[in-house]
């Protein structure tokens, strides 16, 4: 009996990992939709209690990453900005580049992968936003306080989300006030 609950325990990481990426396609399929699956419903009440404590764990490791951001990045470009939210942000560049590190908000039900592509391109002064980023930008969240540079080939990016904050709070007693949680 004893060996039978080790090898339960053991399994336990790869069977949360398993059930993660079970769930994954359908929440990206919702992302890229902007609908639910027949039969779901986008309320807290329609996830499965057992669900919900499997994951438990991973949001709140996820919403403590989501309160910072810092990537380096490797890619042609030159550009600088920062931000003290949406309100004070002020950015001129363009650069395409791939980077390694906390990508900061997700804003979603995403998990928050430590590397992939960004693309920033334009100009923004507080509100007035003219910049591209063909669905692959920084995702930079409305209240974040940050900055950031490019110079031909090596970038960096960093900031901080007080929301985010609060939001891990919250999260500890199961309200997931940025509505990020898988």
């Amino acid at each position: 009996m004893k060996s039978i609950s080790r090898l339960v325990i053991k399994r336990i990481p790869f069977l949360a990992l398993l059930l993660l990426l079970l769930c994954t396609p359908e929440l990206q399929a919702e992302e890229r939709t902007g609908t639910s699956s027949p039969g779901h419903q986008d309320t807290d009440e329609s996830r499965s209690p057992i669900i919900g404590a499997l994951l438990y764990l991973p949001n709140r490791v996820f919403d403590l990453l989501d309160i910072f951001r810092f990537k380096i990045r490797v890619g042609p470009g030159i550009a600088a900005g920062a931000r003290v939210t949406e309100v004070a942000e002020l950015y001129a560049g363009s650069y395409t580049s791939i980077y390694a590190g906390f990508p900061g908000p997700r804003m979603k039900p995403t998990l928050p992968l430590p590397v992939g592509l960004e693309s920033h391109n334009g100009a923004s002064a507080s509100v007035v936003d003219a910049t591209v980023d063909g669905g692959i930008g920084p995702d930079y969240s409305p209240t974040e306080v940050g900055a950031g540079f490019q110079l031909l080939l090596l970038g960096f990016d960093f900031g901080i989300d007080v929301v985010e904050v609060v939001d891990f709070v919250s999260g500890i007693f199961t309200i997931d006030l940025r509505d990020d949680d898988l």
